[in-house]
């Protein structure tokens, strides 16, 4: 059976933050990509974030928007383009390709000594432009040849899963609701695993906050902890035929993909637990939908159990990231609980209810060892 998973990076986060000094044992979702066993563009991809600077522009299966890294960050410009990437991804066909040369990669070639037709100044002094001539091949080409060596049987695979942190869990959103309104695609399982989706402000629509009858699994981790305006996350509408598991998290918004600063930022690294949970839930996860993974932590019961026993005994520690935001601060209600969405109307944490939610305490529930230990023990929801 073919299996894609694509996974996407949160805002400003690209998949070199594998190795990023902030994450002690990498960045969840781009470790995860990192230890990926399966052919790349075949079996995988990893997809940057809106406002990581364009690195993957040149490689995208949709024409890119070239935003600008400050309107990626604050309205996640570029993340429709990452979706429709990932949906070409899927089907194996590019919808755009850039057959014309960078001026780094003609200035490579040149250097190369590579036998290549000189640069031409094209248009008035004034209005001038270099035209340094046509690839012979372009990167979709080669990967759209990788698809079809290592793609096993049909092009388009039987199941896909998604992964994403912060934007990039919405980006699983947004995948799931293309795929489901798409004919070559809609009669495809799901999976999502997702940590902290935020959307960021007035970004809230159906299509971020809603997922359809596709999506078979949903697990997902949300930052307690959280207080930052415009990072209200979302815990989204669903039907029953999806078999949602949410789990509320000790921890700030990059807590929870492994930053174990005491201030859920850039302070002293203390707080790595959560980080170190959901990377095993992660994991489990995804190798039971078929993926998959080396350097796997494979926790124990017992380690899991101590781990949560550490996030009891670092309570305070937890709390008190509460007075560190990256905007401005914002809480609610009488416990000043975190601002959430669920689907598109919003609450406070503690409110959102229902049988994925742990009914009396909803997500403001303390969640222990046995709850995660349950899930990790079920089968698929989707067989195969």
């Amino acid at each position: 059976m073919s299996v894609f998973t694509v996974f996407f990076c949160g805002t400003a986060s690209t998949r070199y933050d594998a190795h990023n000094p902030n994450y002690p044992n990498g960045e969840l979702v781009s470790t995860l990509a990192h230890n990926c066993l399966g052919r790349e563009f075949a079996d995988w991809v990893i997809i940057d974030g809106p406002g990581s600077g364009n690195l993957q522009e040149d490689q995208l299966w949709e024409e890119p928007g070239g935003y600008y890294n400050i309107k990626g960050t604050l309205f996640g410009a570029g993340w429709e383009e990452n979706v429709a990437h990932a949906v070409a991804l899927t089907k194996g066909k590019a919808n755009w390709k850039r057959q014309q040369l960078t001026e780094q990669e003609y200035n490579i070639l040149k250097k190369a000594g590579i036998p290549i037709q000189d640069s031409e100044a094209v248009g008035s002094y004034f209005w001038r432009r270099y035209d340094y001539g046509n690839r012979t091949i372009t990167p979709q080409e080669l990967q759209e040849l990788i698809i079809r060596i290592f793609r096993r049987g049909s092009l388009i695979p039987k199941q896909v899963n998604l992964v994403g942190w912060s934007r990039g869990g919405i980006s699983c959103h947004m995948m799931a609701n293309a795929m489901a309104g798409d004919p070559e695609l809609k009669h495809i399982p799901v999976n999502i695993f997702t940590v902290d989706p935020v959307p960021g402000t007035a970004n809230f629509q159906n299509h971020r906050t809603k997922i359809g009858a596709n999506v078979k699994e949903y697990v997902a981790f949300y930052a307690r902890d959280e207080r930052s305006k415009g990072f209200a996350c979302v815990i989204p509408e669903s039907t029953a035929d999806t078999r949602m598991h949410i789990f509320p998290m000790a921890g700030r918004h990059a807590t929870l993909v492994g930053n174990g600063a005491i201030d859920g930022d850039v302070g002293r690294q203390r707080c790595l637990e959560p980080g170190i949970i959901v990377r095993h839930v992660a994991e489990t996860c995804l190798t039971r939908w078929g993926v998959s993974l080396s350097n796997k932590l494979l926790l124990t019961n017992k380690k899991l159990e101590n781990a949560y026993a550490a996030l009891s005994a670092d309570e305070d520690l937890y709390i008190q990231m509460r007075s560190s935001v990256y905007t401005i601060q914002e809480s609610i209600g009488e416990n000043k609980d975190r601002y959430v969405s669920h689907g598109n109307r919003g609450l406070a944490f503690h409110d959102v209810h229902g049988n994925a939610f742990y009914k009396t305490d909803g997500l403001s529930a303390r969640i222990g060892p046995d709850n995660v230990i349950s899930l990790l023990e079920q089968q698929p929801a989707h067989a195969g």
